[in-house]
């Protein structure tokens, strides 16, 4: 599905999201090793990193709150999905829509948006995409995602479109994810280590940590929380039921 040459929106954002707006997303705390993954250049066609594009999509009231830090209001969120355990790549993982470029896509906005509908059932008519982030490199699937940062002015209902594909399709509450007590840094078994997220019943962990941690550290909303706090990768998804 083709949304026919999506633009990004340069006005009438509302104030609450400025910040995430206008600035790249930040690691202050030197625990976010995913925002400075890039991919090499490679000759052989058959090791080049393939395109990818996702659709970071905030939504909440359009009015700022002006008693909390930012002016978060209380009903902001973020469109998650839970990867089907079944699948080849990232089984499990918690992640935002999207996917590969695909023939048919005008660019990262249209692949995000895409790739939303298809998963989610999403319908790309509410949707305000504006920023896009410099690609990240995500090493075990060699893809180079571009993150599409948007925000859901008229939101829909959204749905596990194919079980196949996805476990759950959320909308996890800001609040949630700023608050210090579901915060920690993960150490993976092969060394790894990153910010993560415990939130409803999930692990947000990876690329997907990554990106919200660096968006929120530029946010205004932001809580300090302990970046001193590491904690087991294998030990912290047993904790919600889920393995590597």
């Amino acid at each position: 599905m083709s949304s026919g040459r999506p633009r990004l929106v340069t006005d009438d954002i509302p104030q609450w999201l400025r910040g995430v707006a206008e600035h790249e997303p930040a690691d202050p705390a030197g625990v976010n090793p995913v925002l400075k993954r890039t991919a090499t250049k490679i000759a052989s066609a058959a090791l080049r990193p393939r395109e990818a594009a996702v659709l970071v999509l905030f939504g909440g009231s359009p009015e700022p709150d002006p008693t909390t830090p930012g002016g978060l209001p209380a009903d902001a969120d973020v469109l998650l999905t839970q990867r089907a355990a079944t699948l080849r790549q990232h089984r499990g993982q918690v992640a935002f829509p999207g996917g590969g470029v695909e023939p048919g896509d005008d660019g990262p906005i249209d692949t995000a948006l895409r790739e939303a509908w298809e998963e989610t059932g999403l319908d790309p008519a509410g949707v305000e995409p504006f920023a896009v982030l410099p690609k990240i490199f995500v090493p075990p699937s060699r893809f180079d995602v571009t993150p599409v940062v948007a925000y859901w002015r008229t939101p829909g209902e959204v749905r596990v479109v194919s079980e196949t594909e996805a476990a759950r399709v959320v909308r996890v509450p800001i609040a949630d994810l700023i608050d210090p007590a579901n915060r920690f840094v993960v150490r993976h078994p092969l060394g790894y280590m990153g910010p993560a997220f415990a939130v409803d019943g999930m692990l947000v962990w990876g690329f997907t940590a990554g990106v919200l941690a660096g968006l929120l550290a530029v946010s205004g909303w932001e809580r300090d929380w302990d970046h001193h706090d590491v904690r087991d990768l294998q030990a912290s998804l047993a904790a919600v039921g889920m393995t590597l």
